[in-house]
This record gives structure tokens, C-alpha cells and sequence, in this order.
């Protein structure tokens, strides 16, 4: 006989994660453990986040890291991208300073249990919220990255990078990084572990 699936209140959700020893994402009544990141995926996050809070110091754009969640109310999603921008002040849903509402870059750290969903489903949410601009899938286990910038049309143009000489724009934030600077002290021989690990 199969377990029936339990549904949760946004309320419910937001009790359980403040005593939760680990982070979940809300998937509009599920409640989905996220899976440990590898020591690649953290470097590559770290390398991001590092570059940004440098290149946009002084300027209207503040990012953020790991801890602080994303309402996204169309679709009633939780989530923790692994970093973000937001242009001006942040926008907390309700009175929760952990929760905010206006990202305008979305930057994901690829692992094999979470890639198709950051491709489609989070993808599709995420372009619900009229702050975001720009979203940028990385891949932890090669130098691959997929960059996607909305344009005045409400189009989505895509590019791809394969090689860390490469540099890539934001436009969202006016700002270039260097493919080698996200990839930085990365080591792609942990594969294996990596993989096992995400």
C-alpha cells in the first residue's frame, strides 16, 4: 500500500525550516530536502559570489549566498538559489527578513540530481518574478555554462560557454566576469566524489 504524499501550508513549511538542521525547498504543498553540495559546486558558488560582492560594491546591486530563500508566490515555490543579485533594496515577503521577493540575476551550481529541474520547472518560475533579468546555469563537473538574458521584448536570448578563456557579460548587473575566475581553484578530478555527493 503507498504512502500517501502530504501536503503542507506555506505556514507549515516556514515552522519546520526554522528548526531544520538542513535547508528544503517548498514545491507548492511539497516539502523536498535539498541535497548536499559538493566541494566543486561550493567553490564555484564561492568564486560567484566573491566576484560580485566585489565588482558591485558601491553600486545598486547587492548579492546574496546559500542562506536567504526566495518566494516566488505565482507558483507557490521556496527555493534557495545558490546566488543572487538584487537591484536597489531588497523586497521581504511579508515581515520575514530571510525571504525576499525581487532577484534580478539568478546564478544555479549544476549537480546531477537538480539540473533538469533547474533547466525546466525552476526555470519557469522563476521567470514569473518581474525583477529577474538574467539566469546563469553552471556546471560543476566541466567548464560549461548556459547564460539566458531577457530581453525589452520579454524574450530569452541563450549562450553557451565552453572554454575558460572566455568572459561573460551581465547585463543584468553591467558587469563581465572572467570564466576562469568562476572556475577558480576548481578541481574537475573529484568527479567521482562529486557526483556521489549531489
Amino acid at each position: 500500500m503507498q504512502t500517501q504524499q502530504r501536503y503542507y501550508t506555506p505556514e507549515e513549511y516556514l515552522a519546520l525550516e526554522e528548526v531544520a538542521q538542513f535547508h528544503s525547498e517548498y514545491q507548492d504543498g511539497k516539502i523536498v530536502p535539498m541535497t548536499g553540495g559538493s566541494i566543486n559546486h561550493n567553490q564555484i558558488a564561492d568564486n560567484v559570489y566573491a566576484f560580485l560582492k566585489s565588482a558591485l560594491r558601491g553600486k545598486n546591486f547587492k548579492p546574496y549566498i546559500g542562506d536567504l530563500r526566495l518566494w516566488i508566490p505565482h507558483y507557490r515555490q521556496y527555493t534557495y538559489p545558490d546566488v543572487f543579485v538584487i537591484p536597489g533594496q531588497p523586497i521581504f515577503y511579508g515581515q520575514r527578513t530571510d525571504t525576499i521577493l525581487n532577484p534580478c540575476l539568478i546564478i544555479e551550481v549544476l549537480s546531477k540530481s537538480t539540473k533538469s529541474y533547474d533547466h525546466t520547472d525552476k526555470f519557469r518560475y522563476y521567470r514569473s518574478i518581474p525583477e529577474f533579468q538574467e539566469y546563469v546555469l553552471i556546471d560543476q563537473y566541466g567548464i560549461a555554462i548556459e547564460q539566458y538574458t531577457k530581453t525589452d521584448e520579454d524574450a530569452w536570448l541563450f549562450r553557451a560557454y565552453e572554454s575558460d578563456a572566455e568572459k561573460i557579460f551581465l547585463a543584468s548587473v553591467n558587469t563581465e566576469i572572467e570564466i576562469a575566475d568562476i572556475y577558480e581553484e576548481v578541481n574537475f578530478n573529484l568527479k567521482e566524489e562529486a557526483e556521489s555527493e549531489s
